[in-house]
């Protein structure tokens, strides 16, 4: 049966070669996609301090969300620091992994895993190190985070327009993660207003997070429909990638949420409260039409022998950005049933966060994960 997967130009795709392993051989895999598992530590802490817990409950949340939150900070330093030694010792790898259509996307996790740690850090880990130091490192972490996310967003589809030679056949949600950066800044940054001087300062950051929502999401509208007729067309993704249907959930959960902070940013005003609104519920409402037929897929996934790897991450972040967008809208309108969903939510997130922090630990022990990655397997037509 003939394959639907182009083979890579080898003038335009370095091979992932393991044949020279170089000085710390156990860095020469660790990817840009490492730095999902921060993002979905991180997104753990905001979620939860999110949730409209009750008051008997509210110090045990906090002490549980401020010990994830440390433990994301902790993550980010590590991978920032493996990923610096990736490129200073293995810069062949690092040189491959941009030039990898199937690589190159998760360029976006960096940023995205800056900016959740930062947002996590005002929003919970103010309550481990004061207010001022958490300002402090949520605007660096935003600021550096945003120009990241903001490269990524122009830099990768240059390169997969430019660079990459691509088919329909390799579509993936996979390329999705450099375009949903901008909105998760565009939902954090009102959180940093309010510590703003008064007038154009605050003015200019709000307009700043509703173009950066403007962008992400005009991008995510260009790219997904690709992604559908993908799997419509050429049936579902190989069971190994299929966690990555989870990604789409992203920009649908993270775009509720900044609407969500858009009203709270600006209370004066009904408008951004009515967009929340209008915009929102329907988003949330597709969300939860694509977590269905996203987990359906992976119960398919699984019962094939769908074996663990660093894509599982995929579970977290983006059911996360469901779980802040439930809250945000729950705080909106005030339906208690918009709030038993995002707890619903939380619990399908923790529970893939315990899954997945727990494979990892045990694949970095153990030196699976940081070895070379199998070949992979050709993409072939559509198989039931």
């Amino acid at each position: 049966m003939p394959t639907l997967a182009p083979a890579a130009p080898k003038a335009l795709v370095t091979p992932l070669s393991t044949t020279h392993p170089g000085r710390f051989p156990a860095l020469r895999h660790v990817g840009p996609n490492w730095y999902a598992s921060v993002m979905g530590t991180a997104i753990v802490a905001s979620a939860g301090a999110a949730l409209p817990w009750a008051p008997a409950l509210a110090p045990v949340v906090r002490a549980v969300t401020v010990a994830v939150w440390a433990l994301s900070a902790l993550m980010l330093l590590a991978v920032l620091a493996a990923r610096a030694g990736h490129w200073i010792h293995h810069r062949d790898q690092a040189r491959a992994h941009l030039l990898d259509p199937a690589v190159a996307p998760f360029y976006g996790c960096l940023a995205m895993a800056l900016l959740a740690v930062g947002g996590a850090t005002l929003t919970v880990g103010r309550h481990a190190i004061g207010e001022s130091a958490a300002v402090a490192v949520d605007a660096v972490l935003f600021t550096v985070g945003t120009l990241v996310g903001l490269a990524a967003a122009v830099g990768i589809p240059y390169l997969l327009v430019v660079r990459h030679r691509v088919r329909a056949a390799d579509a993936s949600p996979v390329w999705l993660l450099p375009v949903v950066a901008p909105m998760v800044s565009a939902a954090l940054g009102p959180a940093l207003i309010p510590y703003l001087p008064a007038g154009q300062w605050r003015e200019a950051l709000l307009l700043a997070c509703y173009a950066l929502f403007g962008m992400s999401l005009l991008a995510t509208l260009t790219l997904l429909p690709l992604v559908f007729a993908r799997l419509v067309v050429l049936g579902p993704l190989p069971v190994a990638l299929t966690p990555a249907l989870f990604l789409v959930l992203g920009p649908l959960g993270q775009s509720t949420t900044a609407a969500g902070h858009f009203a709270r940013a600006t209370p004066a005003f009904a408008v951004p409260e009515t967009f929340a609104v209008l915009y929102g519920v329907p988003v949330l409402g597709f969300a939860l039409l694509w977590l269905a037929l996203a987990g359906a897929m992976a119960v398919r996934a699984v019962r094939r022998g769908m074996p663990f790897s660093m894509t599982w991450w995929a579970f977290t972040f983006p059911v996360g950005t469901c779980v802040t967008g439930a809250a945000g809208l729950a705080r909106v309108t005030g339906l208690a049933a918009l709030s038993w969903l995002a707890f619903g939510l939380f619990a399908l997130l923790t529970a893939a966060w315990a899954v997945a922090w727990t494979r990892t630990v045990h694949g970095v022990v153990s030196g699976v994960l940081p070895a070379a990655p199998p070949a992979p397997r050709p993409a072939t037509a559509r198989t039931r």
